[in-house]
């Protein structure tokens, strides 16, 4: 670790300044993947879930897509009437609802995955080996965490010392 980021006031500074610069670039990259395609980033993120675990509960797909189980019911009615998924009931369970794909979805969360990986191999391309490594253990530390924290319904420890919310 650079000794510069060992400070943790600089570490927060350093953070604080990539993240608008790089939520601004992923964001215009969302925006040109989905150009034409009249969906939000909302409902491809709940495709892209189906594309990978088709046929998820309801409570499932929420918890996928990281909403409220009534804001998933929301995205999905709008998706049923894209004819984008559909809904049925489970088998087992009638208060169960499933969600799938239709035919027409599939092929639409399949360009926009490829769209995706296009941009990804992109930015493999232009890295070391290395730096690919090293940038996929620091997100997947970085989402630990936030999980970690999410789950626990509580800010992180030095927020309640410091009062900070997060």
């Amino acid at each position: 670790m650079s000794a510069e980021y060992r400070d943790i006031d600089k570490f927060t500074s350093a953070i604080q300044a990539i993240f608008p610069k790089l939520m601004h670039y992923l964001s215009a990259e969302e925006n040109r993947e989905l150009t034409g395609l009249g969906i939000t980033p909302s409902q491809i993120n709940a495709l892209l879930v189906l594309y990978f675990h088709d046929d998820l509960t309801m409570g499932r797909l929420s918890s996928e897509i990281y909403l409220a189980e009534s804001a998933a019911t929301r995205l999905v009615n709008r998706l049923v009437n894209l004819n984008l998924v559909k809904r049925r009931g489970d088998e087992k369970d009638r208060r169960v609802v499933r969600v799938a794909l239709t035919s027409y979805g599939r092929e639409l969360a399949r360009l926009v995955f490829e769209r995706r990986s296009h941009r990804f191999n992109n930015l493999a391309q232009n890295l070391e080996e290395s730096e690919r490594e090293n940038l996929i253990i620091s997100l997947q530390t970085v989402m630990r965490v936030f999980e970690k924290h999410e789950q626990a319904g509580t800010p992180n420890n030095n927020d309640k010392k410091n009062n900070n919310p997060v």
